[in-house]
């Protein structure tokens, strides 16, 4: 590292060494190279006075790139997609006259964007699915922990811990669902020249359309993609870039949901994110437990959300055929939109599998707002004793005013069910059986089986191969 310039954090603190080579320059560069060979080649099939050797050369040479030299004639010619032209014909003498042949910038530059996006893609597909699969596991453990539910942030009818869970994991399975779509739907540009005419490609194969259609099909199919975009100018759309980038924009917003749940309980001692042994909380405070990770997550989380504009931006502005104020602005913000969400993924699974929680601290806060959520039930319990039900509902109401004046003013414990234990109305009623949280939490346990029975067995079985993938140390 050279601690002399700029490191972005993303590579030096945060993605995974997998995610960063896909977007590094040897990738890059060594896409490009292939993509020359596969349209020598397959002009070449198509009949052009391309030998085999050219194609064979060009081939032997596809990792071996010398970057010093791009830079150099990229320096000369300012144009960098020439540069390596050069580069590539420097050591490929024989084949130099015929690479690019009819190509614009574009082939390479575009191609080369949506084959790394689909890889891309895949690579997070499979860190989501081992996320989804241990937080489903979760879940399950404690599927029937009570536990106080919350609406505007205030007490609320208790939930269990597992059913809490499950709403972190279905927003991962939505979110599964949608880059699934997009590995599925994203295409090559293809062969489509300068302006997207297919001009140039016409006049070599002697004005045969048959022929250029066939080109623009074989590249893809020796790409791995089953077809190209049906129309593009000089670039595909970008549109589809915006449509990545929002799939990854969703996955950040429900990492941050559920980073931003786990902060909260923690602050309130429930479940807590890992701490290892020798970890610092604060520099200052060294009692401090700090949800660092989960912080992390979120922040990370907020610059991908970010980054949704800016692709919708340049969606939006460019203008006919296409405009290169798109291409700065791309450089930034695709490979930092994966490298960001791949740092989140991890974050995320590393969380996941080391939560820790705190039932009798779940309880003492359960227990502390209980007795109010039971009075509907003790109020319905009184009226099949044979009471009023207006007298019952006006001792309640008069009982729970004072009990909450004695934990907001007083700072003392709920003391509602001893009141009414002294009222001669409730005498026949169950008072305390009316407080067992299980009764409260409804359908809970048994919507976390369901769930995961009807959606996270499919999805096991679907990418069995993935759910032993290893989690990734944090780099810090």
């Amino acid at each position: 590292m050279n601690h002399d310039v700029y490191d972005n954090p993303l590579i030096g603190r945060y993605a995974s060494t997998e995610m960063s080579q896909l977007w590094s320059p040897q990738t890059k560069h060594s896409t490009w190279r292939k993509l020359w060979v596969v349209l020598a080649e397959a002009e070449r099939e198509l009949g052009l006075d391309i030998s085999q050797a050219q194609v064979d050369e060009l081939k032997a040479k596809v990792d071996d790139i010398d970057f010093e030299a791009a830079a150099r004639h990229e320096k000369r010619l300012r144009h960098d997609v020439m540069a390596h032209v050069h580069a590539y014909g420097d050591v490929c003498p024989a084949a130099k006259p015929i690479i690019h042949l009819g190509a614009t910038s574009c082939y390479v530059t575009d191609n080369t964007d949506l084959i790394l996006m689909r890889r891309g893609l895949e690579l997070l597909r499979a860190k989501l699915v081992a996320t989804i699969d241990q937080l489903a596991k979760f879940a399950v453990e404690y599927r029937d922990l009570p536990c106080l539910g919350f609406t505007h942030l205030q007490p609320a009818q208790p939930v269990t811990v597992g059913k809490r869970a499950t709403l972190w994991c279905y927003d991962l399975v939505l979110d599964l669902e949608e880059i699934s779509h997009r590995i599925a739907s994203l295409k090559l540009r293809g062969v489509k020249g300068t302006t997207g005419t297919q001009a140039t490609f016409l006049a070599l194969f002697d004005g045969n359309h048959a022929k250029v259609e066939e080109l623009d099909q074989l590249v893809c199919r020796k790409l791995g993609f089953e077809t190209s975009y049906s129309v593009t100018g000089q670039t595909y759309s970008r549109k589809v870039d915006s449509q990545v980038i929002d799939v990854l924009g969703g996955l950040a917003q429900s990492a941050h949901k559920a980073g931003s749940d786990l902060r909260l309980l923690q602050s309130r001692k429930e479940i807590e994110e890992p701490f290892e042994k020798h970890q610092i909380g604060s520099s200052a405070m060294a009692y401090k437990r700090n949800p660092m990770r989960s912080e992390r997550m979120c922040g990370l989380a907020r610059f991908v959300m970010s980054l949704t504009s800016s692709t919708a931006q340049t969606t939006a502005t460019q203008w006919m055929e296409r405009t290169l104020d798109d291409s700065a602005n791309r450089r930034l913000t695709i490979p930092q939109a994966f490298l960001a969400i791949d740092a989140i993924l991890i974050l995320y699974r590393n969380v996941v599998d080391g939560l820790v929680v705190y039932p009798k601290v779940i309880a003492r806060h359960l227990d502390e707002e209980l007795p109010f959520m039971a009075t509907e039930e003790i109020l319905m319990a009184g009226v099949r004793a044979g009471g009023d039900r207006q007298e019952l509902h006006e001792r309640i109401r008069v009982h729970s005013i004072e009990a909450g004046k004695q934990v907001k003013e007083h700072g003392l414990s709920n003391d509602l069910i001893d009141r009414l234990k002294s009222e001669p109305s409730f005498a026949n009623v169950d008072l305390t059986g009316a407080l067992d949280p299980r009764r409260f939490v409804g359908r809970a346990p048994e919507q976390v089986d369901s769930f995961v029975a009807n959606v996270i067995e499919p999805i096991r079985r679907q990418y069995a191969a993935d759910l032993n993938r290893k989690a990734e140390e944090l780099h810090v």
